[in-house]
């Protein structure tokens, strides 16, 4: 399954690659009752969602043999990407790895369908996108006035093309762009996190009044915390289900989504921005898992726990101050 032309020989390891396998690959409903099924929806949800999965396995098994001569520094960003998403889908399943080194072709091709992006919503959506005075202005791109008529009629007709890195005001709590502060509100508005209950916790989680009585696919899949994955992925869903596009395809260049999500995740995982990133996976952690101890909550000011702990503090400092003294 293997070829020079796609995947680079340990003696030039600089050599990029034709495709990547962390775009999306054909899509394929998994009929299979093997638990890796539900395993591998989780992943794509929560790590890396639009991947070609059969070539990512494929080229990730091939890629530890060479690993043995030249090391993953060696080799380009694009390579170095998949290998890392490879590493995770392998150590998030035990015995994965096994399976896939052990076993025959068709095994690795069974697996990787099991990792199929989760089916979306395919209602009839002739009303969304921009022909619904709603829809349009969550999807109105920032920096683009939905209320200007002539805006209004080039975004409705397609004269005005949307790319995927173009971002919707969705994105922004209360819809709120500030150019001068792009970071302002950024991934954090309501509809994104009605989305994310949907389909992690419980549909009835959106209410006051959870009334699920069943396990969402957070609880079973162990997740405690907000991932980049997972955000990126809601962000794209809540994106699509507003779009005028009735089937998810990367073809798509009304809805491109795809490039959408990668835009998405790069900014998330660009450690320039890590600061507001961290502070942004802290703020969902919260709100999603809120009793998580990686959710990190706030103690309120003049509460006893906070009194408590601020005499605990100056006692710290006046026994630090006297040890220097002496």
């Amino acid at each position: 399954m293997s070829s020079d032309e796609n995947h680079p020989s340990p003696s030039n390891p600089s050599r990029k690659r034709s495709g990547s396998a962390l775009r999306l690959g054909p899509h394929k409903k998994a009929t299979s009752s093997n638990p890796l099924v539900l395993h591998g929806r989780h992943f794509g949800r929560t790590v890396f969602a639009l991947c070609n999965y059969p070539a990512l396995l494929t080229t990730g098994i091939l890629q530890l043999e060479e690993l043995m001569d030249s090391p993953i520094e060696d080799y380009p960003a694009d390579v170095r990407q998949e290998h890392k998403v490879f590493i995770e889908l392998v150590d998030s399943y035990p015995g994965l790895l096994d399976r896939l080194t052990n076993g025959e072709e068709e095994d690795i091709i069974h697996v990787g369908e099991l990792a199929v992006i989760p089916p979306l919503s395919r209602n009839i959506k002739s009303d969304r996108g921009f022909n619904h005075e709603v829809t349009s202005a969550l999807l109105c791109p920032t920096g683009l006035d939905w209320s200007n008529a002539e805006t209004k009629q080039s975004l409705k007709s397609g004269e005005t093309a949307v790319r995927g890195d173009q971002w919707p005001m969705f994105l922004y709590a209360g819809c709120d762009y500030d150019p001068e502060d792009p970071w302002k509100g950024l991934l954090k508005s309501k509809i994104l996190v009605f989305g994310f209950k949907h389909v992690f916790t419980s549909p009835s989680s959106m209410d006051r009044e959870p009334k699920a009585t069943c396990s969402g696919n957070a609880y079973l899949h162990g997740m405690k915390s907000v991932t980049k994955g997972s955000l990126a992925y809601i962000a794209t869903q809540v994106r699509f289900s507003l779009s005028l596009s009735s089937v998810f395809s990367r073809t798509d260049m009304v809805t491109d989504s795809e490039n959408f999500y990668h835009s998405i995740l790069d900014l998330l995982e660009d450690p320039d921005e890590s600061e507001e990133v961290a502070e942004l996976m802290t703020w969902w952690t919260c709100r999603i898992f809120p009793n998580s101890s990686s959710s990190q909550r706030s103690i309120s000011k003049n509460s006893t726990l906070s009194k408590i702990r601020a005499k605990r503090a100056a006692l710290r400092e006046r026994a630090n101050t006297s040890t220097d003294t002496t």
